[in-house]
């Protein structure tokens, strides 16, 4: 079977939606590039050794009727952090010298597990896509023409792109960078200087991503090079309706990947056979190589969305025994990824903001919370307990709350990744996209709004 060529409007409307109006707005700040008391460069901030803190919301359980969750129970303590880790928790003191916390809910900071920080318009003029860009291979040709003036900005706007996340509460990102002959390694390059310039106050995994195809641009040489630079996974694109031969392809990625110990992370956005064959084939190769166990990431996988319920089981079975994630972007509109079954098997579900404000995608907030907002809304989660699970995709599966109420996350000890966010309980936190007031990554205040 021939592959299926990709629309432009499909791949749009699969991978983002509409800001919602004026209730997004109000929680993410209207995308302004300028953040309130944010973001100090990394070379300026000061390195705390400890903070205390004051009146510190914490979930301690679940209120019960008839059986249902219909609430959650929080108190107020007091939190020292130390050296990067949560040194103690205390009961509640409010005359002790510390941060007033104000009553803010403590959660673990949200990872963006999708998203591409070294090609943006953010933090520069505006700009939208353009609507002759109508498939993946106008898209390539399209990069071959804009990619070398983007770069002479890409540092800057990266970092602003950092900035960005950070005010929405994240601390970390993978991030897939440019691998082909327009932008051969400077695309690495220039992604690696801005992370260093955050290395204080942001971490991130970087995925060497042959965005115009392995084959289809010749960019092997370039993939070879980029694995010893410094870079956690390999990637790779639509192997069989932009590369042409999926077994080539693949075994190119899974080879590089063998070869200097990296993860697989690939865009699969093809459908039907083409794509399922995919799927299947990189699972049995994972298979056949347990040390890619853990380690391997379908981004996308439309292709999921529209098999047959018997299928799905089947392919969501081998994908958790294989321990193959997959990274969805929740798309709205009429592909629908089927999240819940994948939950109900076991598979690693995380997810990203993608494309923010560039040439592929005009939206973007920034905010993975709004991502958890988007799983609850498309797939009913409405209930306190639902909404309070849902979390867990913003959080990469950290949930203060485990199912049964018993309070599991925070304890002495581990890393102080958290925000203090303006909300009374998780679940109100997903539902509303509550606003973050702070982010401390390993100890460090990097954001805060003012009068905290």
């Amino acid at each position: 079977m021939a592959p299926k060529l990709i629309t432009r409007k499909d791949f749009i409307r699969s991978s983002t939606i509409l800001l919602a109006g004026s209730s997004l707005a109000s929680c993410t700040g209207m995308l302004a590039t300028a953040q309130p008391e944010a973001n100090k460069q990394d070379s300026n901030m000061t390195t705390y050794k400890t903070h205390a803190f004051k009146n510190v919301r914490l979930e301690t359980g679940f209120e019960y009727e008839e059986g249902e969750v219909i609430g959650t129970k929080t108190e107020l303590f007091n939190l020292e952090v130390s050296n990067g880790t949560i040194k103690a928790i205390s009961p509640n003191n409010p005359n002790a010298k510390a941060v007033d916390a104000k009553g803010l809910l403590l959660l673990p900071a949200f990872k963006d597990m999708h998203i591409h920080l070294d090609k943006t318009f953010y933090g520069g003029p505006w700009q939208a896509r353009r609507k002759k860009n109508r498939t993946v291979q106008d898209m390539i040709a399209y990069e071959q023409q804009v990619l070398p003036e983007m770069l002479q900005t890409s540092t800057h706007r990266a970092e602003k792109l950092i900035e960005l996340l950070q005010s929405h509460g994240a601390n970390f990102a993978r991030s897939h960078v440019n691998i082909e002959p327009t932008s051969k390694l400077d695309s690495l390059k220039n992604l690696q200087q801005a992370l260093e310039h955050k290395k204080n106050s942001f971490d991130a995994e970087l995925v060497a991503f042959p965005q115009h195809g392995i084959l289809h641009s010749k960019s092997e040489q370039l993939m070879k090079e980029a694995a010893t630079m410094g870079i956690d996974f390999i990637g790779g694109l639509d192997p069989g309706s932009i590369d042409g031969d999926m077994e080539k392809s693949m075994d190119f990625v899974v080879q590089l990947a063998l070869d200097h110990n990296k993860g697989i992370d690939i865009h699969l956005h093809e459908g039907g056979a083409s794509g399922l064959r995919t799927v299947e084939y990189l699972i049995d190769r994972v298979n056949e190589n347990p040390i890619l166990k853990g380690k391997t990431f379908i981004s996308h996988s439309f292709v999921l969305a529209r098999l047959e319920e018997q299928k799905l089981e089947g392919i969501a079975e081998k994908l958790a025994s294989a321990n193959v994630g997959i990274i969805s972007t929740i798309p709205f509109g009429n592909l629908i990824m089927p999240i819940p079954t994948l939950y109900k098997h076991g598979v690693d579900v995380r997810t990203g903001n993608d494309s923010i404000i560039d040439h592929w995608n005009t939206f973007g907030s920034g905010s993975i919370l709004q991502k958890a907002n988007f799983m609850a809304q498309l797939y009913g989660y409405s209930t306190e307990f639902d909404l309070s699970r849902c979390l867990k995709l913003a959080t990469h599966n950290i949930l203060p709350l485990d199912d049964k109420g018993n309070r599991q996350w925070p304890q002495v000890g581990d890393v102080a990744d958290v925000v203090l966010i303006e909300a009374s309980c998780s679940a109100e936190a997903v539902s509303r996209i509550s606003p973050v007031r702070t982010l401390l990554h390993k100890g460090n205040i990097v954001y805060q709004i003012p009068n905290l």
